[in-house]
């Protein structure tokens, strides 16, 4: 097979698009100039790709149907065995459908992406059935993750396992779901925004984006690449930590991870004591126009409760938290727009392991594109409009003040060990009906995300873990720490569930 050669009216609509003015003898002499080159492609073409082995027997599995599937949690059921020894073993695993599994069907939430099968395990994927894990399936999220309600997947809302007319958040909603539900022990979420948190806290369960670079993100659809995390979520704190265990560290194909990056025995964490740990609750995570009373209160009754376990709990103010949102929101849409989309999936520039079947599969969305879900196109609509008329230059800025806004966060953490805030100011909201307005589906992608969006970006690992309930839903209380400081975060954590029994079920 050799790589398509251009006609000369193909690499006049080339020039065209790239602002050149070229006569036909000048597209002639570039039409026989790239010969050479394009043999070079070929020789790039014929070589086989390089992609790490896929172990363990599987099969694709089946969609379920709403007997089997009440929450509409589930993408894929299939039983995947890892080993028959490991940290992991008996216990069952959901992989959110961001993530590859090789052999079985992935779309991740999105209709362009319907009946790709990947070739690759993700490197978490692989850990997670090399420490015994038996994965039953592929979790249901949101369309192209870009979004933190559960309603915008093309197969359907996701139910909250405590209202089914309520949201279970996103993009992580079948994750989430399903482990509230106790379909599975644990599930793999992913986090641009708050993708595992916002989940974790309107399904009551535990939820920890890591460090950023922590847990390899080698194998799952990227978003952008600064903000891209997977990570645990579970029942118990301690099963969070034991997973970490599993998933963490190097694997030499994603260059998020650098020397730095080491994984610990989170689990040495569990039963120690709060005596001693120093928590700042941030004023900037309370009040904001949509925080729900019940919900602050919770947290702050909660973080009253650190102090009863020996902790020195107070308040403090870190007034950029504010324009967290607002410097996300910039990198972000431009990001993904040039990454996720225009880029389909992987783009350019960066050293680690490009998935080329779900490029060529993710490709196709360009013929497909009226297809795409309000809050998709939003994204695009605005970082296509800002990337053209901005050149770059607020994308640039955006970065250059995420890391201001880190510093400010980690003059905070010198003098306390963890920052506490709710992790969404509201409880999960009803679930937008058909006939409600477009206006409000799309505020629900993002309206419970202001405290969740910052950490995303400045990489501070932060953990979701249910606080209380109101109105039958649960309440998620955030605990953020230093980087790579996972281990004072499941000190903190589980100290305060042993002590509250606070879970989900």
């Amino acid at each position: 097979m050799t790589v398509r050669r251009p006609t000369l009216g193909q690499l006049k609509s080339v020039a065209d698009s790239l602002s050149f003015d070229l006569s036909d003898e000048d597209l002639s002499f570039y039409l026989e100039e790239m010969q050479g080159a394009l043999d070079l492609y070929d020789v790039v073409d014929a070589l086989p790709d390089h992609l790490p082995k896929v172990k363990y027997p599987r099969t694709p599995g089946y969609r379920p149907g709403v007997d089997e599937d009440p929450l509409n949690a589930w993408y894929v059921k299939t039983e995947i065995k890892g080993a028959t020894r490991g940290k992991l073993a008996g216990k069952t695993v959901a992989i959110k459908d961001n993530v590859a599994v090789a052999g079985v069907q992935m779309m991740n939430g999105a209709s362009t992406l319907e009946g790709y099968m990947p070739d690759v395990d993700a490197t978490v994927v692989a850990r997670l059935l090399d420490a015994g894990a038996t994965i039953l399936g592929k979790a249901q999220c949101e369309y192209f993750c870009l979004s933190g309600g559960s309603h915008t997947g093309a197969q359907g809302p996701v139910r909250n396992p405590h209202n089914t007319n309520h949201s279970a958040a996103g993009s992580s909603s079948g994750s989430a779901a399903l482990v509230a539900n106790g379909e599975v022990d644990m599930a793999i979420g992913g986090d641009q925004g708050g993708s595992i948190r916002t989940p974790a806290s309107y399904c009551g369960i535990v939820g920890l984006k890591p460090t950023w670079g922590l847990v390899p993100y080698t194998g799952a659809m990227p978003i952008e690449l600064t903000i891209d995390h997977l990570g645990p979520m579970t029942r118990t704190v301690a099963d969070n930590a034991l997973m970490l265990e599993v998933i963490a560290g190097p694997d030499g194909l994603d260059p998020r991870q650098t020397a730095l990056v080491k994984a610990q025995r989170y689990t040495r964490a569990l039963g120690q004591s709060c005596a001693g740990l120093k928590i700042g609750v941030l004023k900037e995570g309370f009040g904001h126009p949509n925080s729900e009373p019940d919900v602050d209160q919770s947290v702050r009754d909660a973080a009253n409760r650190f102090r009863d376990l020996g902790a020195e709990v107070e308040e403090v103010s870190v007034p950029m938290h504010h324009a967290g949102p607002a410097i996300w929101l910039v990198v972000a849409f431009e990001g993904a727009t040039e990454q996720l989309m225009k880029g389909n999936g992987h783009g350019f520039n960066w050293k680690g392991l490009y998935v080329t079947s779900m490029i060529d599969a993710h490709s196709a969305w360009r013929q497909r594109a009226d297809e795409l879900p309000d809050s998709v196109k939003q994204t695009m609509l605005t970082g296509e409009w800002m990337i053209r008329t901005g050149r770059g230059r607020y994308y640039a800025k955006a970065q250059n003040l995420t890391r201001k806004l880190r510093a400010h966060y980690d003059a905070a953490l010198a003098s306390y060990d963890i920052i506490l805030m709710p992790t969404t100011p509201m409880k999960a909201p009803p679930l937008p009906g058909r006939d409600s307005p477009r206006s409000l589906a799309l505020r629900r992608a993002t309206e419970n995300m202001a405290n969740t969006f910052p950490f995303d970006l400045t990489s501070h690992p932060a953990i979701s873990i249910p606080c209380g309930f109101s109105d039958r839903l649960p309440v998620g209380m955030m605990l953020v720490g230093r980087h790579f400081d996972e281990m004072t975060l499941y000190r903190a954590a589980h100290a305060f569930e042993q002590s509250a029994g606070v879970r989900c079920d």
